[in-house]
Formats: C-alpha cells, sequence, structure tokens
C-alpha cells in the first residue's frame, strides 16, 4: 500500500494521504510528492482544482512523522531535521499560494504537519469528527508549518491560547479561528467529492456547508482575551496565577505540561506576526527556531517523553518561573546564511 495516493479523476487533481494505521502522518517524502503534484498541475488545464483528503476516519493527518528527525538529532546529526523543515515548509507556501483552488477535507484529527497540508488551502473543510491543533509546544517546538500566521490571524488573543495550550479545536472552534472555512456533514462527502470530480464547480461546496455547533471559544473569548493579552509568557502566567477563577486554573494546567522556551517562543512569534498576510515571513520565523531546536530548545527531549518512552515526563530547560527573555530572544533571531529561502531542491 503506497503512503499517498496521487491522480486525475475528472476535472481535479486528487491527493490521498494513504498511513491510516499512522494516523496518516506526514514523511518526507509525502511532503516532496506532495509538491510534485503540484508542480506538475499548475500549469494543466485539465485540472480545475485540487483536493486532498485522506482514508480512514480518525485522522486526516495527526502530524509529521518524525522518527527518523529524532533519531539522527540523537546523533548530533541535524541537518537531517533541518532539511525536512526546509522542504516541508516551502511545500506549505506552494499550497497557500496556489492559483487555482486546493479543498481540503479534515476528518478526526489534524494537527501540526497536518495543518500545514490542510488548513492553507481556498476551501478548508471540517466535519463533525473533527479536531485541529497545534500541539507543538509539547514536545519542545513552535507552532509551525504556517500555523503562526493562522494563530497571529486569530480574533483577540485566541493565538497566544491556543499556541501555547495546544487545544484540540472543534468544527464551529476551528472555523472560527481561521483553520477551517466551511462544515460539511460526513454523511454528505462521498456525493460532494462524486460532484466535484464530474463538474469541477466549486458552488457544490457552499452548498453542501451547513452552520456547526458546540464551540466553546466564542463564550470563552473575554476571558482569553483577558488572561493572555500580556507581552511575554511571564505575563501570561502571572495573570493566570493571580486568578481564582475556573477557567485561568484549566490554562495553567495546560500551559505547566509544555516547555516553556517553546511556549515563550510562541507568544512571541504571534505578536511579531501579528495582521500577517504572507505565509512566507511566517515560515520564515518558524524556522528560525526549528532550525536551533534540537540544539538549543526542547525537541528531543519532548519527543523523548511523548513518543519514544512515553513517560510524559519532560525535564524542560526552563520552569514557567524563569526569566527566557534573553532565550527567547536568541531562539528567533535572524538565521543570518542559514535563513530560509524557499529553494528548491
Amino acid at each position: 500500500m503506497v503512503d499517498i495516493d496521487i491522480r486525475i479523476e475528472g476535472k481535479i487533481g486528487r491527493i490521498t494521504l494513504n498511513r491510516p494505521k499512522a494516523m496518516n502522518a506526514l514523511t518526507y517524502e509525502m511532503c516532496l510528492q506532495i509538491e510534485t503534484a503540484l508542480d506538475a498541475w499548475r500549469d494543466a488545464a485539465a485540472v480545475k482544482l485540487i483536493l486532498i483528503d485522506a482514508t480512514g476516519d480518525r485522522a486526516f493527518c495527526a502530524g509529521g512523522d518524525i522518527a527518523d528527525m529524532y533519531a539522527s538529532g540523537l546523533r548530533g546529526d541535524y541537518e537531517y531535521g533541518r532539511k525536512f523543515w526546509r522542504d516541508e515548509y516551502r511545500m506549505n507556501a506552494k499550497i497557500f499560494t496556489y492559483p487555482k483552488p486546493v479543498i481540503s477535507m479534515m476528518q478526526g484529527f489534524t494537527m501540526g504537519g497536518g495543518v500545514g497540508v490542510g488548513c492553507h488551502g481556498s476551501h478548508r473543510i471540517v466535519d463533525e469528527s473533527s479536531q485541529i491543533a497545534m500541539p507543538e509546544c509539547g514536545i519542545g517546538l513552535v507552532p509551525d508549518v504556517g500555523g503562526s500566521m493562522i494563530l497571529a490571524n486569530a480574533p483577540g488573543r485566541l493565538g497566544e491560547y491556543i499556541g501555547t495550550t495546544g487545544i484540540r479545536l472543534g468544527a464551529e472552534d476551528a472555523i472560527f479561528a481561521g483553520f477551517a472555512d466551511c462544515f460539511v456533514a460526513k454523511n454528505e462527502w462521498p456525493a460532494l467529492v462524486s460532484g466535484l470530480i464530474e463538474t469541477g464547480d466549486l458552488n457544490l461546496i457552499k452548498a453542501a456547508s451547513t452552520i456547526p455547533n458546540g464551540g466553546i471559544l466564542k463564550p470563552q473569548l473575554a476571558d482569553i482575551n483577558n488572561y493572555f493579552s500580556g507581552d511575554t509568557l511571564a505575563n501570561v502566567v502571572q495573570s493566570l496565577t493571580a486568578s481564582n477563577s475556573d477557567f485561568a486554573a484549566k490554562s495553567l494546567k495546560f500551559l505547566k505540561r509544555n516547555a516553556p522556551l517553546s511556549m515563550g517562543c510562541t507568544v512571541e512569534m504571534v505578536h511579531r506576526l501579528r495582521s500577517c498576510k504572507d505565509i512566507r515571513t511566517a515560515l520564515e520565523m518558524e524556522y528560525r527556531f526549528t532550525h536551533r531546536s534540537m540544539q538549543h530548545a526542547d525537541f528531543i527531549e519532548g519527543i523523548r517523553a511523548a513518543i519514544i518512552d512515553k513517560d510524559r515526563k519532560p525535564k524542560w530547560k526552563h520552569s514557567l518561573a524563569d526569566n527566557i527573555t534573553k532565550d527567547v530572544a536568541n531562539m528567533l533571531m535572524p538565521l543570518g546564511a542559514d535563513t530560509l529561502e524557499f529553494k528548491e531542491n
């Protein structure tokens, strides 16, 4: 069974992630294959639009397959991970800037690298099972694959809240926060796909869309804006700690699980990218962190604790009480000769 199924069906170029047992986790080779398909179809008159979907019910794509990245980093070889990120980010940018409509259908979990594939197209569809998240701070990274730009453009202080806590967003919340565009009930998906293949008519998506319910972010937005409006992670922690509210206690519980340096950089990135509409600007800033993440941040330890040993007891380089201002600045400094330049292979 191939990991990714790429073909032309009727009027669409179709990319299907096909690793259901691995929750369609994205490998390096899959990233390259997606980019190759996009390049081939850019000027193909027969292809009217692109459809990206996935097999199985559990996940559209639960993230990147980072086992090889971890193993190489453990050996002190950081170049494989850096190459993975450089090429992945270039593919993410191509989806965002693609001249033809790009439709993504995101059932189940869409996390991390899955956001980079599914959340930058022109028509981003979710259903009643959808759970979208950027949980990178829990493994010593930052929201990347262009996700920092979505967070920076989310209403109010949602970007800081979603990025630092890593909470999962159902359909209504994903649309509200800017990770998705419309809700189509799962039982309508087969007919919608068939119609798109036959006609290439984007109006079919609007006709199939309905209004989701069950969101929690809108009712919490006042609290989120209140507690997450500080200039730094330390300000956010101080505000939450000073409160006796249930919302503050729950938010602190999320923050205490994650890498302080990653969260501090996430807050700073969201602030720097506020109102940014150029995904390449966001990806270049994200790469400043990921380029340094194995050597100077908590990525290796985060993967060990979450995926390798699965003890869920990471030993982060910092605590929430530490002053990390200088370390945040160092992680987000320009990379000079190593700056992400979106070069082709």
